[in-house]
């Protein structure tokens, strides 16, 4: 099957995707006459123009992303014979929602965020869930409209509680432009004999570990955790883990490790417990076939529970 490459670009209304896909379809470095089918799930105040096109092979569809199916986006892909797809989405809905819906094929090339630098703290307090939505599953965000000399820190700390990869760009007034180059270090040491995690910081290691597992492979580890049985594997394993909340009460789950333990039968579910392990970096289902963190315990031990049952950012 041919896939066809999709361009996203996310955001609220009136912060900037327009002018941007606009600029980047002007670009001959990236249209050179490629079919596209352009796909607007919000209309703002900016309009495209055609004219300015180095190449006509740009199809419009406005479109609403609440109710838009996979046969009809099929069905727009064929009736343009579309190479690629750039998409703009509506901001007030979640991005993954609309990803459930794309044809077989349909691979997300690139998902870019924009952002409004005067307003986007405002969007966080209101509307946590659909900020963190957008920026957990993003490559880059691009923070606008900043006065020269801004203090970028509050925008930092925003996208590396959702992202830790995501590159940041702030996109000044006087046309100037920078990326972030803040380096974030982990709240625990990573070279150390046992890596210790104190409670308060357990989302970051679960994240970190589960993103870079082969950086954790060899070490030693020690953290606080619930108990949880494994459905597939109910002898000698276990997932020691914490009920973590991303953004909002909506989006609490639990985040356990899969644990080699000869004595798991006598664990009590959701019981408190400290756990010393080594780490290894693994194939497994709960990974869906690709590598993650494996702990094989050294010592399980019971503990009382951490003063916050729910693990944040």
């Amino acid at each position: 099957m041919t896939q066809i490459p999709v361009y996203v670009f996310t955001g609220f209304l009136d912060s900037g995707k327009t002018k941007f896909i606009q600029e980047t379809l002007e670009d001959p470095r990236f249209n050179a006459g490629e079919r596209t089918l352009l796909l607007v799930f919000e209309e703002g105040e900016e309009e495209y123009d055609f004219s300015a096109y180095p190449h006509q092979n740009v199809y419009l569809e406005v479109l609403d992303q609440q109710t838009v199916t996979s046969g009809e986006l099929k069905a727009l892909a064929k009736k343009y014979k579309a190479q690629r797809v750039v998409a703009e989405l509506n901001g007030m809905q979640l991005v993954g929602d609309l990803y459930s819906r794309f044809p077989e094929g349909w691979v997300v090339a690139q998902e870019v965020m924009f952002a409004d630098s005067t307003t986007i703290m405002a969007y966080n307090a209101n509307m946590r869930n659909l900020v963190m939505d957008k920026l957990m599953g993003g490559q880059m965000v691009v923070f606008n409209r900043l006065q020269p000399g801004a203090d970028t820190t509050e925008l930092h700390k925003l996208v590396r509680a959702a992202n830790r990869r995501m590159d940041i760009l702030y996109d000044y007034l006087d046309g100037t432009t920078a990326f972030d180059d803040v380096e974030d270090p982990l709240p625990f040491d990573v070279n150390a004999p046992v890596i210790t995690v104190e409670d308060d910081d357990y989302a970051l290691w679960y994240r970190d570990v589960t993103e870079e597992p082969q950086k954790y492979d060899g070490k030693s580890v020690k953290f606080k955790g619930q108990v949880a049985m494994l459905r597939r594997e109910k002898e000698n394993m276990f997932a020691p883990g914490r009920f973590v909340m991303t953004c909002c009460v909506d989006d609490i789950q639990f985040c356990g490790v899969p644990c080699r333990y000869e004595r798991s039968k006598e664990l009590k579910p959701r019981s408190w417990v400290t756990v010393t392990a080594k780490i290894s970096a693994e194939k497994h289902y709960l990974y869906q076939g690709e590598l993650g963190p494996v702990l094989t315990a050294v010592t399980v031990e019971p503990a009382e529970p951490a003063q916050q049952d729910v693990a944040t950012f």
